[in-house]
Parts: structure tokens; C-alpha cells; sequence
């Protein structure tokens, strides 16, 4: 079996699509599951494609830190929580320092720690993190590699959990990076990788399984229902 981990990214208090990684475009997300673009609305509408047991949060004001507009969407996150106790939230707010890390830890989640967010790997150790059951995301931009180059090389600073997030693919519809995802997958074993970006259909997803990742993050394909329940059911 795979794990589907249903995906919304958060801007301003609403879901918004992503696609491609270009944040600046983002509108607000058009679902063949429900009309709104309501936070509390979509995941309900999630939940009625499927009982899924896990959602991934990105929370794009935290990530983005923009210094005119910064906030979180923390308040939304909580309300997530307290409406569904259920699901197990995996949350990406950009965190890169341990007064974030602190906030963020008052909520019942599953931290993501973002590649993208350290500029060295110094910064990434300095985190109160390594005892916790943290999710780290390798991301990768259109561009390339995002993040200190010793924590994509050296798998030493992993945990038990890794997201390989090629963002170049999310939202595009275009299936997934599989030669990015081998080259990851080489460098450790007994690790539980996870592909985001670029799950179209079932037939990914299969691929996906084929070749030992744990689980798959997806948004674009469940919102246009090219996954059905009776599919994930399959798997």
C-alpha cells in the first residue's frame, strides 16, 4: 500500500492552488470537490472523496516571510485541528529558527522542516528539533536544489521521514520527477520517502508503490477527482 496525503497550501486565511512553485501567482484554489475555497470547507470536502488520516499543511505567509505582509495562518491551522481531532497534520511554516519552532510546537502537528528555509547547515542543527517526530522536505525549486548542499549530500542529518518536494512539478499535472526521486532514494535506505509534486492518477501512484516510496502527497488530482475512492481503495 501507498499513503495519499491530501495537500493545501494556506495564503491569507484560504486554499490556494499550487503550481509549478511560483507563489507570486497563486490563486485561490477551483475544486471540482466543493465551491469554496474555505480551509475548514475543503478539507471537509476532502474527507468526503475519502477518510483519509493524514493532511499536509503548507502554510505559505510563514514560508514566504514577507516582511510588509508577514503573518500565519496559524489561527486556521488550529481550527483544522479542533474541527477534525482525527487527522494527523503535517505542517510546513517555514520555520528556521527555535522562537518559531516554540510557537509551532503548542499545536498537536507533525512539524515538516524545510530545506529551503536554512542558508546553512549550522542553522539547521542549532533547531530543538532532533528529538521530536519531525518531517524533513528536500526542496527543490524550479532552479534546483534549495538548502544547505551538506544536508541534500549527507543523509546522516535525515529523519525517519523525508519529503522529496519537487516543486517545479506540483499543480502541473505533468506526473511526477522519477528521476529525482531514484537519485534521493540512493543516498539512504530504510527511510520513508514521500513524493510531492506531479501525481496524476492511480498509474503514478502505482509507480510510486513500485518503487518503495511510503507515501505520496497530492492536491491537484484529488480537486479535479482523477483519483477516485474507489481507486485509493484499491491500492
Amino acid at each position: 500500500m501507498i499513503e495519499i496525503i491530501p495537500v493545501i497550501d494556506l495564503l491569507n486565511g484560504i486554499v490556494v492552488h499550487a503550481k509549478k512553485g511560483e507563489r507570486q501567482h497563486y490563486q485561490p484554489i477551483q475544486s471540482s470537490l466543493t465551491t469554496s475555497s474555505e480551509p475548514l470547507e475543503i478539507v471537509a470536502a476532502l474527507l468526503d472523496l475519502y477518510p483519509f488520516t493524514q493532511l499536509y499543511i503548507a502554510d505559505l505567509n510563514a514560508i514566504q516571510k514577507s516582511e510588509d505582509t508577514y503573518q500565519t495562518n496559524y489561527a486556521v491551522i488550529e481550527a483544522i485541528i479542533h474541527q477534525f481531532p482525527f487527522i494527523t497534520l503535517w505542517v510546513d511554516a517555514g520555520i528556521n529558527n527555535n522562537t518559531e519552532l516554540g510557537i509551532w510546537q503548542t499545536l498537536n502537528i507533525r512539524l515538516v522542516i524545510g530545506s529551503e528555509n536554512f542558508l546553512q547547515i549550522g542553522n539547521y542543527c542549532a533547531l530543538k528539533h532532533h528529538e521530536q517526530n519531525f518531517i524533513l522536505s528536500l526542496d527543490f525549486m524550479p532552479h534546483g536544489y534549495q538548502g544547505p548542499a551538506e544536508l541534500l549530500s549527507n543523509a546522516e542529518y535525515w529523519p525517519q521521514d523525508v519529503v522529496v518536494m519537487s516543486l517545479a512539478n506540483v499543480g502541473a499535472n505533468l506526473g511526477v520527477n522519477k528521476k529525482l526521486l531514484a537519485e534521493i532514494m540512493s543516498l539512504k535506505k530504510n527511510v520513508n520517502f514521500y513524493a510531492a509534486g506531479g501525481v496524476r492518477d492511480v498509474d503514478d501512484l502505482i509507480m510510486l508503490k513500485e518503487m518503495g516510496l511510503k507515501g505520496a502527497l497530492v492536491a491537484t488530482a484529488l480537486h479535479r477527482k482523477q483519483i477516485s475512492k474507489e481507486a485509493i481503495d484499491k491500492l
